[in-house]
């Protein structure tokens, strides 16, 4: 009866589902703007095989050049195809700039400025609502969404931009989107780059053994003439191109070298923010030597630029030369519009991870081909261009054709650990287009189980699912879940987010030791931690009583970087926001099921002490916390300023560090760095008692001379404890019938009863002892020795009768009472 009644409920309001779904695809169809398509962009010469492909095909590679409309005009022609009803039509970009700064000019050639339509949703910001038709997004928002919502149900269509970049986000959607496709035939996936390797895509997107279609999109343009400029050419008297090499007078050079050509905006590729900030300053008092300062804009653009600033990036004004500075951030998708000149030095900073020595390595390297050529095509967009490369022409040919994937050149916990949370098997069977390496595979588990996320077995343990839920770092979330627990989550959250960031403090090479003496004030002698503390003191309470510009002057006097002090603010409470609102990683004991939570976090406890910065108490209790993510930076001191580090790793105090004059015992490291030696950067002392409490799932432990004392009626052992190689404990004595009885209760019989030294109230023990004693004086008297009873027969007596849970006085009297 039960199931025909379940059975008669099903067929009631299975078709109210599918109404209301009706309703909403007709509410989404009316919705839909009128589409058009711009004539001047090569892509819109393609919009009717494309058309024909995404009726035909679940997965299609578009490869289109700089220039050819693909991230605009792409959601536009899926939207065409009938697509964009029921879900909406998802588009990933690598970085926040470029889907916020798509989605305003897809609004805008939509005409759905002013509604969400046209939204984006990028990390702690969502532009997006039921309405919505076109999604962008980051790749790691993408990423997020899979967990709750597996078979992207959300979504008619998803386009994957960018993919030449290979990111570890991008890699890992491009295996989870394979699957997809398999369970869900009506879905369709356009995969889009501009120096994409394509048969290899459209291999791994093989359905039925034939690969997916590729479609070639040429570049809008005009020719671009590419010319070679070598420091050797500009420096006459320089032998090799590190010889007295100055960027700032080879940007120089390579931008006179464009401007002699005629008018037009011009773009110079550098590899860090650090170099835009120095480079653009010293090209801004080239043109003021010249008397040309009114006649150019020197502007600056980078993903972390405020948006207010980056408008000025995509909005020219009035007459004036504009030179935009850039990091790799305008190398694909970002057009900067007006170019015609591209300057490039042919470097970016590029990450690269040891397994072998758990650093992560931050070179300035040469670029690949693939992004030379990228970069080149930044112009040509409007008139002929002209891209002076700041190398030789050999250089450029010796290098790699393309950048080498991040997965090959990562730790791959963050990774793994997603893996692991998407219930989606070992990573090496997962469906990646480059697997790693397993000694990466390996040290990526090594990572979490350093963490305390997955346990012997490597499976998700409680930290790693609560880990797996948080849109952070695995070590940055492992130090806020401890934290929440120590009770200093105010602080550690300032300095999670200054992890996070770049230091904010500058250091020019023609000022360090004025640099040095303004920074002194925020160094503490014990913990480069805490002087962050001390530095975002010091700029709340200026925040607090100053204007916004006077706080910039504030900034740039003490040689401190006032948007990367922003950036810090922006981050700290971006992590903030992420523990008050409805935190999915609390333990499930402290969740309220049904009800979004909203936690209270306090400002930072500030010591009265203005040196001190904490009290001494919470000292212990932040380092602690911070510990628990950095438990492979624990390094001893040895001789000659030397460290040990986990695994035998030689270390040094970074020169800067405030911690270098103390030269602390025991100290932890927030980050190791790679020059002519391996550098402890980041640093502060800690004591070897806090980290094994903390370090219980990974240290060893050895046990040494066993011993009875008569006195205490036990048997005993020392303990050594040790943390990758680090003795955190080197000689604790400890009871021994906890940890080998039967070693114990040996040497109780052997030491304590045998040789009849152990004091006891035993009486069976006491009675023995007499009748020994009386035995021995009969002996003696009669001068028969035989009678004597030697202690390897006492040993033998109360090894066969006394049961095996007896090995110390205590047991043995509780026995023998």
């Amino acid at each position: 009866m039960a199931a025909i009644e379940l059975s008669s409920l099903h067929h009631k309001i299975l078709p109210l589902f599918r109404v209301e779904r009706l309703t909403v695809v007709a509410s989404r169809s009316v919705s839909i703007p009128p589409i058009e398509y711009p004539a001047e962009l090569p892509i819109t010469a393609h919009r009717q095989s494309l058309l024909q492909l995404v009726a035909e095909h679940r997965v299609i590679i578009v490869c289109g050049e700089t220039g050819s409309g693909k991230s605009t005009q792409l959601p536009k022609i899926l939207l065409e195809s009938g697509l964009g009803r029921r879900g909406m039509i998802g588009h990933t970009q690598p970085r926040r700039l470029a889907a916020r700064s798509i989605a305003a000019r897809i609004a805008e050639e939509l005409g759905t400025t002013g509604d969400s339509r046209v939204g984006y949703k990028i990390r702690f910001g969502d532009q997006t609502s039921s309405e919505t038709l076109i999604k962008l997004m980051t790749d790691g928002i993408l990423l997020a969404e899979t967990q709750s919502d597996r078979d992207l149900r959300d979504y008619d269509a998803l386009i994957i931009d960018e993919a030449h970049e290979r990111s570890l986000n991008i890699d890992f959607l491009l295996g989870y989107l394979l699957r997809v496709i398999e369970r869900r035939p009506e879905f369709r996936l356009i995969i889009t780059s501009a120096t994409i390797d394509a048969q290899r895509f459209a291999e791994h997107f093989s359905i039925q053994g034939n690969p997916a279609p590729i479609v070639m999109v040429e570049g809008r343009g005009y020719p671009v003439d590419i010319r070679y400029l070598p420091w050797t050419d500009v420096n006459r008297d320089a032998e090799d191109e590190d010889d007295n090499y100055d960027l700032g007078q080879h940007v120089i050079a390579g931008i006179d070298n464009v401007c002699r050509s005629g008018g037009g905006d011009v773009l110079v590729f550098l590899p860090t923010e650090r170099d835009i900030r120095e480079v653009s300053h010293q090209t801004a008092g080239h043109f003021k030597r010249l008397g040309l300062a009114t006649r150019v804009d020197v502007l600056p653009l980078y993903a972390r630029l405020p948006q207010a600033e980056q408008q000025r990036i995509f909005h020219p004004t009035g007459d004036r030369r504009r030179i935009v500075f850039a990091t790799n951030v305008a190398e694909s998708s970002l057009t900067v519009p007006g170019i015609r000149y591209v300057v490039d030095a042919g470097t970016a900073r590029i990450s690269r991870y040891s397994p072998r020595s758990r650093v992560q390595r931050l070179p300035i390297e040469a670029v690949s081909r693939a992004s030379c050529d990228q970069r080149a095509g930044r112009c040509g967009r409007v008139a002929p261009g002209i891209c002076v490369r700041l190398y030789s022409q050999e250089d450029y040919e010796n290098r790699e054709a393309f950048t080498t994937p991040e997965i090959r050149r990562t730790n791959l916990a963050s990774v793994i650990l997603q893996t692991l949370t998407l219930r989606l098997g070992s990573i090496d069977q997962f469906p990646l287009i480059d697997p790693p390496r397993p000694d990466a595979i390996r040290q990526g588990y090594r990572t979490l189980r350093e963490l305390g996320a997955v346990d012997d077995h490597d499976q998700l343990t409680d930290i790693g699912r609560r880990l797996g839920r948080m849109p952070v770092d695995p070590r940055v979330g492992r130090m806020i879940l401890a934290a929440d627990e120590f009770g200093v989550l105010p602080e550690v959250l300032v300095i999670a987010a200054a992890i996070e960031v770049q230091d904010p403090r500058e250091r020019p090479q023609d000022k360090r030791q004025a640099a040095d003496e303004a920074h002194e004030k925020f160094q503490h002698p014990r913990s480069d931690f805490l002087s962050f503390l001390k530095l975002w003191r010091f700029y709340q309470q200026q925040r607090e009583s100053v204007s916004h510009s006077k706080l910039d002057r504030i900034c740039r006097g003490n040689f401190l970087s006032p948007q990367r002090m922003r950036e810090w603010c922006d981050v700290y409470r971006q992590l903030r926001e992420m523990v008050v609102q409805s935190p999915p990683w609390l333990p499930e004991q402290k969740s309220a099921p049904g009800r979004a939570q909203r936690r209270q976090v306090g400002a930072p406890r500030f010591s009265e002490n203005e040196d001190e910065v904490i009290d001494a108490g919470r000292y212990t209790t932040i380092h602690q916390a911070l510990l628990t993510g950095l438990l492979s930076g624990v390094a001893l001191a040895g001789d000659k300023n030397e460290y040990t580090g986990a695994g035998g790793l030689k270390l040094f105090l970074w020169p800067g560090s405030g911690v270098f004059a103390a030269k602390p015992k025991w100290i932890v490291a927030g980050e190791l760095v790679e020059t002519t030696r391996q550098y402890a950067r980041t640093v502060a002392a800690v004591q070897p008692e806090w980290i094994e409490p903390l370090a219980e799932h990974l240290v060893k432990k050895s046990y040494s001379d066993p011993h009875w004392s008569n006195k205490s009626g036990g048997a005993f052992c020392y303990q050594q404890v040790s943390l990758f190689g680090l003795p955190i404990v080197t000689r604790r004595r400890l009871a021994l019938s906890p940890l080998d009885p039967a070693t114990a209760r040996q040497l109780m019989i052997d030491e304590g009863l045998a040789n009849d030294e152990m004091p006891t109230t035993a009486r069976s023990v006491r009675f023995n002892r007499q009748l020994v004693a009386l035995i021995a004086e009969l002996a003696a008297k009669t001068r028969r020795r035989e009678y004597v009873i030697d202690p390897y027969n006492i040993r033998n007596f109360y090894a066969s009768r006394l049961p095996d849970f007896v090995c110390d006085r205590v047991r043995l009297e509780k026995y023998d009472k």
